[in-house]
């Protein structure tokens, strides 16, 4: 009966062995040499600030939702292509309809200035 289950327990053994052992690698052979910038919080591409309540510029958010505009638009556009032959005419211009209401969203976008970065 246990024999039935050796080539999982070795799998395990050997998958912790080796991530055990890459962790523990990395820490003996990397460089620390902390400074101040490496030792700072990273806050989505502003400087960190001490006051939750404090005002700051939203540009970093219209950037984020033209990435889920281009992300959901390749995110469809990749299977319609494989079933194009498939469903048709209808298939086409139910894309070309999703296409244009993300132009649409792309264009506004553009208009408000998020593209532009000081």
């Amino acid at each position: 009966m246990l024999e039935d289950y050796f080539a999982i327990w070795l799998f395990l053994i050997v998958g912790f062995v080796v991530g055990a052992g890459c962790m523990l690698a990395g820490w003996f052979l990397a460089p620390n040499n902390p400074d101040s910038e490496k030792l700072s919080a990273y806050e989505c591409g502003f400087e960190a600030f001490e006051d939750a309540r404090m005002k700051f510029d939203v540009r970093y958010y219209l950037i984020a939702i033209l990435f889920i505009l281009f992300d959901l638009e390749i995110a469809f556009l990749f299977p319609w292509a494989v079933v194009l032959d498939e469903i048709g005419l209808f298939g086409f211009v139910a894309m070309m309809v999703f296409l244009g209401i993300l132009v649409v969203g792309f264009i506004y976008e553009w208009m408000k200035g998020a593209l532009e970065w000081d």
